[in-house]
């Protein structure tokens, strides 16, 4: 792995979190907690669930530290309804995410994206290469990392590719459908 790849790795969660930054800028409370009908998750859901895979992703792995969303007791600062991650739950129980303060999720979300910024700075083609587990555990066998490392082990790039940066991009997909229905524009052009 070259060190023009560990750049282009950093520049690219660097590029995803900037739109994350950009998407809150503009939302409104209401916004945020629309649901366009039964079945269809909240702009909340995908927020919360991208930025706290975001801080597990770099808490643990990389930092050796608990999350920011336990330690600093975000879910009764933001007020979320459903209090669960959200990769194990199903739409009905996921539809009803809503928050009561904005902009306290604006302020985790900051922190999280901080943390990041910080934390991948340091980051080398070596440590990247670093296994944290041997295999994804049976309950990780559905996600869209065990589609990219298949058999193989949990490495520190993997972590980095498919929780933060990939699962960033599916995520920001939503997010700027979500944006569309609720009268708001895209990020970019």
């Amino acid at each position: 792995m070259s060190d023009m790849f560990v750049e282009s790795l950093r520049n690219r969660i660097g590029a995803i979190n900037t739109l994350y930054e950009r998407c809150v800028s503009d939302m409104t409370l209401e916004q945020v907690n629309h649901q366009e009908r039964a079945g269809v998750l909240p702009i909340a859901f995908s927020l919360c669930h991208y930025i706290r895979a975001q801080d597990q992703s770099i808490s643990g792995p990389f930092l050796q530290q608990p999350a920011l969303w336990e330690s600093g007791g975000w879910a009764e600062k933001i007020g979320v309804t459903v209090d669960k991650f959200g990769r194990e739950e199903t739409v009905e129980e996921m539809e009803h995410i809503r928050f009561a303060d904005f902009e306290a999720f604006k302020s985790y979300q900051a922190a999280v994206l901080a943390r990041t910024t910080s934390a991948i700075k340091e980051v080398t083609a070596e440590s990247l290469s670093e296994v944290l587990m041997p295999k994804l555990p049976p309950n990780m066998q559905n996600i869209y990392c065990a589609l990219v490392i298949k058999d193989g082990p949990l490495r520190k790039l993997d972590v980095l590719e498919c929780f933060v940066y990939q699962h960033g991009l599916r995520h920001m997909g939503e997010i700027e459908h979500g944006r569309a229905l609720v009268g708001l524009q895209g990020m970019t052009s």
